[in-house]
C-alpha cells in the first residue's frame, strides 16, 4: 500500500535532519576555531621569526664583536678539559663574553679539536679570533736563557723571571731529579753542572721535572757529540772550573793544563769561583771574594782542601767542557788576571808574583802589563 511504502522514508528524513544540523554546527564550530587560530599562529610564528633574529643577532654581536681588556691577558688551559670548562675559564678571564657562545660556536665547528696550553691574548679578542688560535694551538711559550756558567742558583732565579715556577720548587726539582744522571755519574749529588746552557723555550703545561729533563738531555746531547765518557764528574766539574775562570776561548784550554799540572804535583787548586761557590751554598757570599772569605770550612774551598771540588761549581758550556777533556800541554802552574779579561801563566811561583807586582801597578794606574 502506497501509505505504507513512504511512511518509513519520512521517517529515515525526519530521522536524517537532526543529524544534518549536528555536523552542521560541528563543521561551523571547527571554521571558526580555524579562524580564530589563524591569527595566533601567525603571532607565534612572528614572535618565533623575532626571536631567531634577535639570537641570530646576539650570537653574531657575541662572537664577532671583540672583548677589550687592560693588558695582555694569560688563559692557562688544562689537558684534559672539555669545551665548556674552556669556556668557562676563559670567561673567567674576561677574553670572551659568553660560554655559550664559543661553546655554540664550536659546535658548528666541531673537525677543529681545542688544544690545552697557555694563551696570551692582546688588548683586544673576539670569540672567533680566540677559537682560532686555541684550535691552531698558536701557544705561548717562555724563553729561559741560561747562560755558561750559570749556577743552579741562577738557573733557579732564570726559571722564575720567566714565569714557570718559583726558585724553591727548581731547587728542590733538580735535587730529587739526580737520579737522571744516575749513570753518567752515580757519585753525584745533584744536578749542578749537568743542566746545559742554553735557550729554552717552555710551556706552563710542562712539568718542572719536564723541563730539567730538557736541560739534562740536552746535556746528554753535547756530552755524546763531544764523546765524554769515563770519569763524567771529574771531566765536568773541571770544565765548570774552567768555566768560571775565563771567557776568553783560546784561554780555556791552558786554564785546564794549570789545574790539572796542580793536580798531578798535589798542589792545593786555590781556585777562587770554587770559594765563591761555597759561600753561595752557605748562603754567605757578600758579592765579591774578600781575603777573610778563604778560611770558609767547606769542601769547595779549594784553597783548604787539595785536589777537585766534590762536584761542579757551575753549568760548564761546550768549550769549556772540551777545554777539561783536551787541557793544553804545558808545565803552568800558575796564572793571573791582567786587568783586560786575560791571563799571564807561569811556570814557577817567582814568575807568577812578578805577574802580579804588574797586575797591582797596572791597577794603581803605575804602568802596564
Amino acid at each position: 500500500m502506497p501509505g505504507h511504502a513512504g511512511a518509513p522514508t519520512g521517517l529515515v528524513l525526519l530521522r536524517r535532519l537532526p543529524f544534518l544540523a549536528t555536523d552542521d554546527r560541528c563543521a561551523h564550530d571547527q571554521i571558526s576555531l580555524l579562524l580564530y587560530t589563524i591569527p595566533i599562529v601567525r603571532k607565534l610564528f612572528f614572535l618565533f621569526v623575532l626571536a631567531a633574529l634577535a639570537a641570530a643577532g646576539w650570537f653574531t654581536w657575541t662572537v664577532y664583536s671583540p672583548v677589550e681588556f687592560p693588558a695582555q691577558q694569560s688563559v692557562l688551559l688544562r689537558t684534559g678539559w672539555g669545551t665548556r670548562r674552556i669556556a668557562r675559564e676563559l670567561k673567567a678571564s674576561g677574553v670572551i663574553r659568553s660560554e655559550t657562545a664559543f661553546v655554540l660556536w664550536h659546535q658548528l665547528h666541531p673537525q677543529r679539536s681545542l688544544k690545552a696550553g697557555e694563551y696570551m691574548f692582546g688588548n683586544a679578542a673576539n670569540t672567533v679570533t680566540v677559537h682560532q688560535r686555541i684550535a691552531a694551538g698558536d701557544i705561548f711559550v717562555h724563553t729561559v736563557v741560561i747562560p755558561e756558567g750559570f749556577t743552579l742558583f741562577d738557573v733557579a732565579a732564570a726559571m722564575e723571571q720567566a714565569g714557570l715556577g718559583t726558585q724553591a720548587q727548581f731547587m728542590h726539582t733538580a735535587a730529587v731529579a739526580v737520579d737522571q744522571i744516575s749513570d753518567l755519574a752515580p757519585e753525584a749529588k745533584s744536578l749542578e753542572g749537568f743542566l746545559f746552557p742554553d735557550t729554552y723555550e717552555f710551556t706552563r703545561t710542562e712539568t718542572m721535572q719536564d723541563m730539567v729533563g730538557a736541560m739534562v738531555k740536552r746535556f746528554r746531547r753535547e756530552a755524546a757529540a763531544l764523546g765524554l765518557s769515563g770519569d763524567v764528574l771529574r771531566a765536568v766539574t773541571m770544565g765548570s772550573i774552567v768555566e768560571r775562570e775565563t771567557r776568553v776561548p783560546e784561554e780555556r784550554a791552558l786554564v785546564a793544563s794549570v789545574y790539572f799540572n796542580r793536580l798531578g804535583r798535589k798542589i792545593a787548586l786555590d781556585a777562587d769561583p770554587t770559594v765563591i761557590y761555597a759561600h753561595q751554598l752557605a748562603g754567605t757570599y757578600r758579592g765579591a771574594l774578600h781575603h777573610d772569605d778563604l778560611q770558609i770550612h767547606s769542601p769547595y774551598n779549594t784553597y783548604k782542601y787539595p785536589g777537585l771540588p766534590p762536584g761542579p761549581i757551575g753549568n760548564p758550556g761546550r768549550a769549556a767542557l772540551e777545554a777539561a777533556m783536551h787541557p793544553a800541554a804545558t808545565k803552568f802552574l800558575f796564572f793571573v788576571g791582567d786587568g783586560s779579561g786575560h791571563h799571564r801563566f807561569a811556570r814557577t811561583l817567582a814568575e807568577h808574583n812578578q805577574n802580579v807586582a804588574k797586575l797591582r801597578r797596572a791597577v794603581a794606574g803605575r804602568g802596564s802589563l
